[in-house]
């Protein structure tokens, strides 16, 4: 299971931390990301971490503003977003177990969604 938390109201250039623990098994060997959906649009990915070797992943729109890191010890991957907009504005999931090429996530492998909301 995937706890997700750190979401929120914050202003246009402020900064917000996800974070997503795991609250069985490790995420070691797994890739381990966040993906996010905003209203009336699809589900998209937005950073990834291959957790075993640290290979990252950001979406083009979030590249220089967010980064994804990881904490072997807690079990937990955070997203740093940093200078946000309001097209940020999404809910934003994370998910383990994808493809790395398909971003695929399997059943059961998403954790709860957590919104973030950017006003202008």
């Amino acid at each position: 299971q995937l706890q997700a938390s750190g979401g929120g109201l914050v202003l246009a250039g402020g900064s917000l931390r996800l974070s997503c623990a795991a609250s069985r098994r490790t995420f070691s060997g797994y890739n381990v990301g966040w993906f996010r959906q905003a209203p009336g649009k699809e589900r998209e990915i937005v950073s990834a971490i291959r957790w075993s070797f640290g290979t990252t992943f950001y979406a083009d729109d979030v590249k220089g503003r967010f980064t994804i890191s990881r904490d072997n010890a807690m079990k937990t991957v955070y997203l740093q977003m940093n200078s946000l907009k309001p097209e940020d504005t999404a809910v934003y999931y994370c998910a383990a177990g994808f493809s790395w090429d398909t971003w695929y996530v399997p059943p059961g492998y998403w954790g709860q969604g957590t919104l973030v909301t950017v006003s202008s």
